[in-house]
């Protein structure tokens, strides 16, 4: 299923993601509920799905997972698709083969092997735990299904990555999916609920990459927390309450450490030559972000 979004121009990532965005979405149920990665749906006002015989229907949005990144729309009404059956993620090794689908048919759809499993930290504070890597990259990588050997969906697509295969002296391209085994667990809270019953994870409001060993604030969302406490792009982040800090995934993992949404913080950054103490109030992240309307 073809989907697309239209997001206020005032939402908080209408600038980072556009007003109107597309990707795939994964039929799962004979009632039109969709699986769909969370940022082609973020914010979005208005959510329309075409499927592959040109019909178009409205949807709305049921829920959006954060810590995974999962997204799930559901039709209005029953789209007459066939769904798909889930499969197990955690099993899938390196060089099986795969098939991966975007919508608009067989056209979009192409053989792949798993080249990778591990870790993915993002720059958005994001961390999902056995990722799974594909080669050759695929174009259409956003909502697209991947499928197992036997037809069932395995994992849901959400990024074009220079490096899926970790550790290679030259730059392996390919995609990084969502195992849908980390759907598994929050599957009947997202649909009872729009969210995960998990604690929030605190968020500092801040896009971080690493260079040369060293992680660096490269974006900072305004009037977000890390803003208001004025860090600001090309600030260094050197460590979290005193402790050093060795890459996004340690860093992450040291700020969730500290508690919930609404903790203090404490960074020590270097801003040119000057290392300089400050203080982030965390918040939590769904509150930040503009509310979804069927929540």
């Amino acid at each position: 299923m073809k989907i697309t979004s239209t997001v206020p121009s005032e939402a908080r990532t209408a600038g980072s993601l556009g007003t109107s965005r597309e990707g795939s979405g994964i039929v799962v149920d004979s009632e039109g509920l969709i699986i769909t990665v969370g940022h082609v749906i973020l914010e979005a006002s208005a959510v329309e799905v075409k499927t592959a015989a040109g019909v178009k229907l409205a949807a709305e949005i049921v829920a959006l997972d954060h810590d995974t990144g999962f997204g799930l729309i559901r039709t209005v009404s029953p789209p007459g698709v066939k769904p798909l059956e889930l499969g197990e993620s955690d099993g899938l090794k390196q060089k099986q083969p795969v098939l991966v689908a975007a919508h608009g048919g067989t056209v979009n759809a192409m053989g792949a092997l798993v080249i990778d499993r591990r870790d993915f930290a993002g720059y958005w504070e994001y961390l999902l735990s056995n990722a799974i890597f594909t080669w050759p990259p695929f174009p259409l990588f956003g909502g697209a299904a991947l499928l197992d050997t036997a037809g069932k969906l395995v994992g849901v697509g959400s990024l074009l990555v220079p490096n899926a295969i970790e550790g290679e002296k030259t730059s392996v391209p390919g995609n990084m999916f969502i195992p849908i085994d980390a759907l598994k667990p929050i599957l009947g809270d997202l649909l009872a609920d729009g969210r995960s019953s998990k604690k929030s994870r605190p968020w500092l409001g801040l896009y971080s990459e690493t260079l040369r060993g060293r992680l660096f604030v490269s974006r900072v969302p305004e009037k977000g927390p890390a803003w208001v406490a004025g860090i600001r792009p090309g600030d260094l982040v050197l460590s979290v309450a005193s402790e050093p800090v060795t890459g996004l995934a340690d860093f992450y993992r040291k700020v969730w450490a500290m508690g919930d949404p609404g903790v203090k913080v404490p960074l020590r950054i270097l801003r040119g030559t000057k290392p300089t103490d400050v203080t982030i109030t965390t918040t939590d992240r769904y509150t930040w972000l503009r509310s979804i309307p069927t929540y």
